[in-house]
């Protein structure tokens, strides 16, 4: 799919992933990111033939599902009895992505508390080496997510959010079973910004590029135009750089999505 406006998807989120590409279809979209934490998608209301009825949707319309895990879900736990659970969940995503045809799935490094960042750190890397072998067998491909910077002085910081934070994991795991969800918004709160990303890892292991923007403060997902992200340049230098895979959408309405989209095309 090498238009670039085709190219542009967008995050339903919990919404019922059966209305989510009824909307995709009639608005010609082509990618869908969805969450199975909460609501109608939840994990356990996924019957054998709601599965078949949705890989047959998404098939006729042409549309490539992408599974986000939740990033409150904490893949740096240690605790007895939680830590395991992680695993199952990761692990139950998995699953549910394979059955659903989806080949890629975006993960998250987890958070830490002031006291503890090495310990979380260690389990962390080790937890998504093992997801990522149990991936690789489903067919699924795990997309790290660069998390938003919290404030320094705040008690829970993500891991992996930012160039540093983000190296061990793209060094310790190879293989096709693990690749980068780029999220530029997330990169504008760092000082090295998207172009340091870019810089440090290129355009090779990106599975997605997530899209929203914000003043480069705080973690916002506005409209474009209501922050400071320059989504022409970041378009520019990934797309100079070979970039064609897909971007997805993670703010406002369904109409805010629709003007974003022809926005967007314009800036290419």
């Amino acid at each position: 799919m090498g238009d670039f406006k085709e190219r542009i998807g967008f995050e339903a989120g919990g919404r019922r992933l059966e209305d989510a590409l009824v909307w995709a279809r009639a608005n010609g979209f082509h990618f869908v990111d969805f969450n199975a934490d909460i609501g109608p998608n939840h994990l356990h209301e996924w019957s054998d033939q709601r599965v078949e009825s949705v890989r047959r949707t998404a098939a006729s319309a042409r549309v490539e599902l992408i599974l986000h895990t939740l990033s409150g879900v904490n893949v740096a736990e240690f605790s007895p009895f939680v830590a395991p659970a992680v695993d199952q969940y990761l692990q139950a995503n998995i699953r549910l992505a394979q059955r659903l045809g989806s080949s890629k799935m975006i993960v998250h490094a987890g958070y830490h508390f002031s006291s503890n960042e090495p310990q979380r750190k260690s389990v962390s890397l080790e937890r998504l080496k093992r997801t990522a072998l149990v991936a690789e067998k489903a067919g699924v491909t795990l997309l790290l997510e660069n998390l938003n910077r919290e404030p320094d002085d705040a008690e829970v910081h993500y891991l992996a959010f930012d160039v540093d934070g983000c190296r061990p994991y793209f060094e310790a795991i190879a293989g096709p079973a693990f690749g980068w969800a780029f999220t530029a918004n997330h990169a504008h709160l760092v000082p090295e910004d998207f172009d340091g990303f870019l810089d440090a890892y290129g355009i090779e292991r990106i599975g997605e590029v997530r899209l929203a923007d914000c003043r480069g403060d705080k973690e916002e997902h506005l409209l474009p135009g209501e922050g400071t992200l320059d989504f022409r340049r970041l378009f520019r230098r990934l797309e100079d750089a070979g970039y064609r895979g897909h971007y997805s959408m993670a703010f406002g309405s369904d109409q805010d999505k629709l003007r974003a989209r022809d926005l967007f095309a314009g800036m290419v």
